[in-house]
């Protein structure tokens, strides 16, 4: 006997399957990750097509199948149009759906994680275009939070005292985040790439709850640094790379 369920979800990822159906992705509140098919939905008159693209939250109702569940209804109450006109926020916005999917769980609720989605994607729509780079890092920053694995940032890896950002300072993926390197006779984790005080000050500035306005001198390829540093870190702990790091790459610095 099939399972019938209504969960609220947001669409991370879709592609075609068969002559007119959509395959999704959905990050649910009370179920975690949902794969299932939208019968129809590339049809044109069909009622699920706009409901089923990326970035669109809908209440769903749902069949459970043997391997892929059916959504039989969908009403939308929330979707994010800016980001499809920008190439910027779309970006990233992929990126985060690809990192969201990387660690959010199956079959068990993702509440917390499902709201910071949102909550990322909504910063992204109303952020200005020169501080795009700076919320997206944050976003990244507080999903790795969320799943356990958010580099160390205040203090040292090693020694376990307060980073001083005037300091000499390196970044360990194997150590877990910053580490200071004026420690003498302490033996110390690989370390992947040496920081400048700027570079310290704005990853501290990640695992503050709302992003402070940027400061005289804080400029986008600063940022480029940190997000390129949050990347190698991720795909270190999570095991994966994601494919839209590479668009993020082509993106030019205006584009931020």
């Amino acid at each position: 006997m099939s399972r019938t369920y209504q969960t609220t979800g947001i669409i991370l990822k879709g592609m075609p399957l068969g002559e007119a159906d959509r395959l999704v992705t959905i990050l649910t509140s009370g179920y975690g990750l949902v794969r299932a098919v939208a019968p129809g939905a590339r049809k044109y008159k069909s009622s699920l097509r706009g409901r089923c693209e990326l970035f669109v939250v809908n209440n769903f109702l749902i069949v459970g199948g043997r391997s892929l569940d059916k959504i039989v209804q969908a009403e939308t109450i929330q979707s994010y149009p800016k980001l499809s006109l920008d190439l910027g926020r779309l970006t990233v916005a992929h990126y985060l759906a690809e990192l969201v999917t990387a660690v959010a769980l199956s079959e068990q609720p993702q509440a917390e994680l499902y709201e910071l989605l949102r909550e990322h994607l909504r910063r992204l729509e109303l952020t200005t275009s020169n501080t795009i780079l700076s919320c997206f890092c944050q976003g990244v920053f507080h999903i790795l939070a969320l799943a356990g694995i958010a580099p160390r940032v205040y203090d040292c890896c090693v020694s376990g005292e307060a980073i001083e950002t005037g300091g000499k300072i390196g970044f360990s993926f194997d150590g877990g985040g910053v580490i200071n390197l004026a420690q003498e006779d302490t033996p110390l984790p690989k370390i992947d790439c040496k920081l400048n005080g700027q570079e310290v000050k704005l990853l501290q500035k990640l695992g503050e709850k709302e992003l402070t306005p940027p400061e005289d001198g804080e400029n986008s390829f600063a940022w480029i640094n940190i997000e390129r540093l949050l990347r190698d870190y991720t795909q270190y702990h999570v095991g994966q790379s994601f494919r839209s790091s590479a668009l993020v790459d082509d993106l030019s610095p205006l584009e931020f």
